[in-house]
């Protein structure tokens, strides 16, 4: 589908505010061309002698509803056309977000933030011009220039006016030529924006980081880059421009030139009449505005285009992850997890990241999963969640192929508990209760179980604390805390937690543990941890080397096989030793 198939379609939708404001515009430029006629009119009359005080009031009363008309007739055609272009704005935005949504995480593993917010807000400005402005300026400069030219030849003189439009012919054919440069001058600029946009949007982010390692000047000097490119791309824009608008206004010029001097010699002559040729001057500087709005509307056009392009290439992404035809109705899950010679392989890489892991985890289970550091722990839970898909029949969730039930049936039966432990800009009520109803009763209980209520309630606003951008004004743990309580608050048949006690205290570690116990009897909780003291209750532990499942049994079944796990065990108790010594 070419720009123009893909604007069109968001148009025709408004295809009844487009006929309205391009009748009302028609009308209006129509109005115009009666004006200079009565203004040559009153000149003739008043110079012959042939028009009295009573033809002049009539011809101004003309002139004043003319006036008025073309007052209501320019406020309508902008109600209708640039509302309708608002409105296109605002779909194509929601459609945008929504398809954002759909998409799988791989893609934002190779799309930059800052790149997709350009395309939010300056790419769809630019569209909303092209499908604006633009149409209003290229309609009514082919419109007035059309009548305008015929009134010229008609009232006038066609010898003169044939004359005059010669000069005008250029801007059309230059235009073109004008059009194309700016497209692909634009998409680079709108590329350097996107940069910069991102670039920012990274430092921002990562400021904590930077000023801990003194990285300020480096990041100026790096910033000072991108926004030169931005500058430079801008640049190369103004450039072509600042040598069309002047060229225009020398045609514009000649034709002007060309009207007095054969005007003149007509109008001495007696060709013309002095009256018609003030009038037909009146017409070549009408004839000024369709020349500029041309330009204009080439400009945006073009812009329009590469910022239109831009947006497909965002929609016309299609998500890997997406429900199939063959759903099974599904309301609720009980929990049972069985993996079935589950084997993953990432996009990009040539070794899988999880390797034949087979195991069977009953509903009610605590499973936990644990390994060194990109042993494919994160993975495994990602494809419960399908974030990734799988080959069929390696995950089944009751007895179904994981494939073959409904994404939002599917992730409204899992709560889960990320590394990264986003929270919204917003109040911890909010935050914890995301996704759920907003109890304050339920919100206490499940605080309470994850050990932050009482932190919550020591805040000024409690409850109501606004917690920042990414929770920026909470610890770590008290951040962890927070987003094991909202995962609680679904009080869903699966409960995932990757890596999430990594920042409390062992006390407070202990007391979550003891609290999840008994909040969640009879339902599957995974726990991905490092510490083996987080996880040596659980009923399942998985221990995962080299994306294989090495060893799977209970605390002591693992302890005592003398492998891989009592080895970490036994690392790890030697390095709890030496810190109580070092304290």
């Amino acid at each position: 589908m070419n720009a123009f198939q893909f604007t069109f379609q968001y148009i025709k939708r408004h295809r009844f505010q487009y006929i309205a404001g391009i009748i009302t515009l028609f009308v209006v430029d129509f109005a115009n061309l009666f004006i200079p006629q009565l203004t040559g009119t009153i000149t003739d009359g008043l110079r012959e002698g042939s028009i009295g005080w009573s033809g002049v009031k009539q011809c101004l009363l003309w002139i004043f509803i003319l006036g008025f008309t073309l007052a209501v007739g320019r406020f309508l055609w902008r109600y209708f056309l640039f509302g309708a272009a608002r409105s296109i704005e605002k779909e194509l935005r929601n459609e945008m977000f929504h398809h954002l949504e759909e998409m799988s995480v791989e893609y934002y593993n190779e799309h930059k933030t800052g790149d997709l917010m350009t395309r939010f807000t300056s790419d769809l400005n630019a569209v909303r011009m092209a499908i604006g402005p633009a149409v209003i300026s290229a309609f009514d400069a082919s419109v007035m220039t059309i009548m305008v030219i015929f009134q010229m030849m008609r009232y006038v003189n066609v010898s003169l006016t044939l004359l005059a439009i010669i000069p005008m012919l250029f801007i059309c054919f230059g235009e073109i030529y004008y059009g194309k440069i700016i497209y692909k001058r634009f998409q680079a600029r709108q590329e350097a924006v996107s940069d910069l946009t991102d670039f920012v949007q990274e430092s921002i982010s990562g400021v904590r980081v930077i000023k801990a390692f003194v990285r300020e000047r480096s990041e100026l000097r790096e910033f000072a880059k991108a926004n030169q490119n931005t500058m430079e791309k801008n640049l190369a824009i103004a450039r072509v421009q600042s040598i069309v608008m002047p060229l225009l206004d020398v045609i514009i010029g000649a034709s002007s030139l060309i009207t007095l001097v054969y005007g003149g010699y007509l109008a001495l002559n007696g060709d013309i009449t002095l009256g018609r040729f003030v009038a037909f001057n009146q017409y070549v500087n009408m004839l000024v505005w369709p020349m500029l709005a041309c330009g204009d509307a080439i400009h945006m056009f073009s812009q329009g285009g590469a910022s239109i392009r831009r947006i497909q290439e965002v929609l016309d992404e299609k998500p890997e992850i997406f429900d199939r035809d063959d759903m099974e109705e599904v309301e609720k899950l009980e929990g049972n997890i069985t993996f079935s010679k589950l084997t993953f392989i990432h996009r990009g890489h040539t070794e899988p990241t999880l390797r034949d892991i087979n195991l069977n985890v009953p509903a009610g289970t605590t499973l936990a999963v644990i390994g060194r550091t990109g042993n494919g722990k994160s993975t495994l839970v990602n494809l419960l969640l399908r974030l990734y898909n799988t080959k069929p029949g390696m995950i089944l969730l009751d007895g179904r192929d994981i494939g073959t039930i409904a994404l939002k049936t599917l992730r409204e039966n899992i709560a889960y508990v990320p590394q990264d432990n986003f929270l919204f800009s917003d109040t911890l009520k909010s935050n914890i209760a995301f996704g759920s109803e907003e109890n304050m009763e339920a919100i206490t209980k499940a605080t309470k179980a994850a050990c932050i209520h009482d932190n919550i309630v020591s805040f000024p606003d409690g409850y109501e604390t606004i917690v920042g951008e990414r929770g920026v004004t909470l610890s770590g743990g008290q951040k962890q805390r927070s987003s094991i309580a909202r995962a609680l608050m679904k009080d869903a048949p699966i409960l995932i937690l990757d890596d999430a006690l990594s920042a409390v205290d062992t006390d407070t570690e202990e007391q979550i543990l003891r609290n999840l116990k008994q909040t969640r009897a009879g339902k599957t909780t995974i726990l991905i941890a490092h510490r083996i003291s987080t996880i040596q209750n659980a009923d399942l532990i998985m221990v995962l080397e080299d994306g294989e499942a090495k060893e799977i049994g209970n605390h002591e079944e693992l302890m005592n096989r003398n492998g891989i796990y009592r080895d970490m065990f036994e690392k790890q108790q030697l390095e709890a030793a030496k810190g109580e010594l070092a304290e």
